[in-house]
């Protein structure tokens, strides 16, 4: 790829709010958040017509992106390959992901890909092997992961050691989806930005309007998401460090209303553009699929009432 001039990128689903945000961070150097090193060009516009946040949103999306920005369109995912370097892969609904990512990975080109990376474990093993077997390297995660709370209290060295964290926000839910799969993997995604990988169970509690799921780490560490349906729509964090407790700023409290979020996802696409032009993941699949592994494990334990599950049992049966 050429380091001297920006890389050319191309987006696979215009139906996402994230094919415009990305854009505009990439694509206007005049705004105080713009990240520099590559421009989005071309998209394929995509779309999932039985899926309403798919149909209701992409005419939109699809206006902003190519009138505000001059994005052009193409019509097919190997047509927009040949015109970039790099794709980021937004279709909203995962189902697509393995057969668009196919395509992708037979162009060589590296690819982020948006939350969540499959609609299943089973899928998203598949989606890596296609990965190794081409040689063409992904990421795929949640912007949360990266939001300025999670990132000061994951690099604050007054908190010492992290012990256990406990990790909140929004968890609506898609019938489509595993349910954490939907919302519930910004929480999860923050979780695993502070413990890291190595949870062996899962135990959740699931009421109409509020989620419990808790984490053993291997070492003996507590992890835990709690998801919110009849609470404000809100992200934080708690940490449980050696020399400290310490609680995330809830920077979507402090927001006013009609505030823009495009600062917000700043870090996500800084972190895109390098892993395009190194070509080094800052989450390795393997913490992926963890993470889908957590999540499938904690619908497994609430169709077991609230019963522990080994994440090792839910990743050999989905191999």
């Amino acid at each position: 790829m050429r380091a001297e001039q920006p890389l050319k990128l191309g987006i696979v689903g215009l139906d996402s709010s994230h094919a415009v945000t990305f854009t505009q961070l990439l694509n206007d150097p005049t705004d105080a958040n713009h990240v520099p090193g590559a421009v989005v060009t071309v998209a394929y516009k995509g779309g999932s017509p039985g899926l309403a946040e798919s149909s209701t949103r992409i005419e939109r999306f699809t206006e902003d992106v190519t009138e505000k920005w001059h994005v052009r369109l193409v019509p097919s995912i190997p047509q927009l390959c040949q015109q970039v370097d790099a794709v980021l892969l937004l279709s909203v609904d995962a189902r697509q992901h393995l057969d668009q990512l196919r395509q992708v990975f037979a162009a060589k080109k590296r690819v982020y890909v948006d939350k969540p990376l499959a609609q299943n474990l089973k899928v998203a093993q598949e989606i890596v092997r296609a990965s190794r077997e081409s040689g063409v390297p992904f990421f795929s995660c949640s912007a949360q992961r990266y939001s300025k709370s999670i990132l000061e209290l994951s690099h604050d060295q007054t908190i010492g050691a992290i012990n256990g964290a406990m990790t909140f926000g929004p968890m609506p839910i898609e019938s489509y989806l595993p349910d954490l799969f939907w919302y519930g993997i910004h929480s999860v995604e923050s979780l695993y930005a502070l413990m890291g990988t190595g949870c062996q169970r899962v135990t959740r509690l699931h009421t109409g309007g509020e989620d419990s799921v808790v984490g053993l780490w291997q070492d003996g560490r507590i992890g835990e998401i709690r998801g919110l349906r009849s609470s404000p729509r809100t992200y934080g964090a708690v940490v449980f460090g050696s020399k400290r407790v310490a609680i995330s700023k809830n920077l979507s409290e402090q927001q006013s209303p009609g505030a823009s979020t495009v600062p917000g996802y700043r870090p996500l696409v800084e972190q895109i553009v390098k892993f395009f032009q190194t070509g080094v993941a800052p989450v390795q699949p393997n913490e992926t699929l963890e993470i889908l592994a957590f999540m499938e494990a904690a619908d497994r334990s609430r169709e077991q009432n609230g019963a522990p599950v080994l994440l090792s049992g839910i990743l050999d049966a989905a191999r």
